[in-house]
């Protein structure tokens, strides 16, 4: 009886075949988008798959040619028996007992119909036996060739969308901040403010590492269970060839030496044998199961720490909704180097993509005084894009910080970015152009201050129009591009009214009959 060398032990895979997939996995996984083909290890599996399917095909054709020529070699015997089937001539000569003459050809008879049999048992068996067991597993090979091709092939175009979309939005963060750098006088649309393409990159790449990792840990389920599958393959076919052996090898001694050959060969190579060569042949392309899945925190892409992502002032500020029943309700706010104040549900970039529920163009604002922890934005929502924009009217905003500290700081940094660029630029060339004459007190009329606060003596003024600072931001930029020393009259200066901040007053809009918006106060 032959024996199996099944239980002959192979090396294991050694620690070389794992320093190649670290090394390549620790290069890709820093980058946004990784420089590797999501459906390579797909398509090598794919591909090992129909080696099998095609190793199992030949084994088929191999034993139906078998059990052809078994059929043939019956018909052969039936006319070897037919020349000793008629009885012997002048028979009568020769004994009719057992162990004579006649008996011989009887036997010689006998085992000839006994080969025919023998034959057309050969063939039945190859067909009935042996081809069934290959074709189930070559049945198997095929699902679990359409299961690779549907889960794991459906994995990579996944992965593949995702790193589309990521590079599709790295590629527009970096166009607008480009622009944002070369042309810092112009505006940009809310839209493409770099602030929101950035928070809207990591909502993505969130998104696409989700896919890699979901789509890396199917790989790796399937390339784990070759192993198993590869084993279970084998010891079928050493199982049929068994069968094979036993069918045929008591047909002719010579036969039984080559079967036997044949399944000694087969039983020879290890459930694993051809897995761990595999490996070893094709390490670079699958997948280190010692490797750590990839990490959102460890990923860099172009322009995240470009300075017109940085925010100016974040944090959450309360807002008074436009229902007065209502009252207050808290939301998460930033105010961007782009000039925009966004308002968003919470600072979470990872559970839905992170679009601004208002945003206002702050150039276009007029910023009110504080009243404690309170101030007042007037302005137009932008963030439902062009076509809504048109149906926005202007509307006061009221928001509300946690401390009137807090309040100072949102409040000056809004009022800072109520200038615009040009603005800025404008302000601070006004010093440089105009003589001490027309930056003295005595060319500020004295319904105004220059101060945050307003504080005249033994003078029954009416309070100053809390938004008169635009005129003030107007007038500077005319004088920034006039570049003339002149001072400016008294009666020029007067329009140019300082913004009144008091603990005691809440401002509120209304349009004044020259149609310049101005602050009524009122108790707070």
């Amino acid at each position: 009886m032959s024996t199996s060398p099944v239980d002959v032990k192979l090396p294991q895979r050694s620690g070389t075949v794992n320093s190649t997939l670290t090394r390549r996995t620790s290069m890709s996984d820093d980058e946004a988008i990784p420089d590797t083909d999501s459906s390579e290890t797909t398509n090598l599996l794919l591909e090992r798959l129909r080696a099998w399917k095609h190793m199992c095909g030949y084994l088929e054709d191999y034993f139906s040619a078998t059990a052809k020529v078994q059929k043939s070699q019956s018909k052969d015997y039936e006319k070897i028996l037919k020349s000793v089937n008629e009885p012997l001539k002048e028979g009568h000569h020769f004994s009719s007992s057992a162990g004579g003459v006649a008996g011989m050809f009887e036997n010689i008879r006998n085992n000839t119909q006994g080969m025919v049999t023998m034959y057309l048992e050969g063939e039945k068996n190859l067909k009935m036996a042996v081809l069934p067991t290959l074709e189930r597993l070559h049945k198997e090979i095929k699902n679990k060739s359409k299961e690779l091709s549907a889960g794991a092939t459906k994995g990579a175009k996944a992965v593949e969308k995702a790193r589309g979309l990521t590079q599709k939005h790295i590629e527009l963060l970096g166009q607008n901040s480009a622009t944002f750098d070369a042309a810092a006088s112009g505006k940009i649309e809310q839209q493409n403010d770099p602030y929101l393409l950035k928070r809207g990159i990591n909502h993505r790449l969130n998104n696409q590492v989700n896919e890699e990792n979901n789509h890396r840990q199917d790989i790796l389920a399937v390339q784990n269970s070759f192993q198993q599958f590869e084993a279970h393959v084998l010891q079928t076919v050493q199982g049929t060839l068994e069968q094979f052996h036993l069918h045929m090898g008591g047909q002719l001694e010579r036969q039984r030496a080559m079967y036997a050959d044949i399944l000694g060969t087969a039983q020879r190579i290890p459930p694993d044998f051809e897995w761990i060569n595999f490996c070893v042949r094709n390490d670079a392309a699958l997948v280190n199961p010692d490797s750590p899945p990839r990490s959102f925190s460890s990923i860099t892409f172009p322009n995240m720490e470009h300075r017109s992502t940085q925010p100016l002032i974040e944090g959450s500020l309360e807002r008074r909704s436009r229902a007065l029943i209502k009252g207050y309700s808290t939301g998460y706010y930033v105010v961007t180097p782009a000039h925009y104040l966004h308002e968003f549900k919470d600072n979470d970039d990872f559970r839905r993509d992170p679009s601004p529920e208002l945003s206002l163009y702050l150039p276009d604002c007029v910023v009110g005084a504080i009243d404690g922890v309170k101030f007042n934005v007037k302005g137009k929502d932008v963030s439902s894009g062009k076509i809504g924009n048109a149906f926005h009217t202007n509307t006061e905003l009221s928001f509300k910080a946690h401390t009137p500290n807090d309040a100072e700081k949102w409040w000056s940094v809004i009022k800072d970015a109520t200038r615009g660029p040009a603005l800025v630029a404008a302000a601070a060339a006004v010093p440089t152009l105009a003589s001490p004459t027309a930056m003295s007190p005595a060319a500020i009329s004295p319904a105004g201050s220059a101060s945050p606060s307003r504080s005249v003596s033994g003078q029954n003024q009416p309070p100053p129009p809390t938004y008169a600072e635009k005129e003030m931001e107007k007038t500077q930029a005319s004088q920034a591009t006039a570049a003339t020393p002149v001072a400016a009259s008294p009666a020029a200066a007067t329009p140019t009214v300082g913004i009144s901040r008091t603990a005691s007053t809440a401002s509120h809009f209304h349009t004044s009959p020259g149609g310049s918006a101005v602050e009524k106060s009122e108790k707070s």
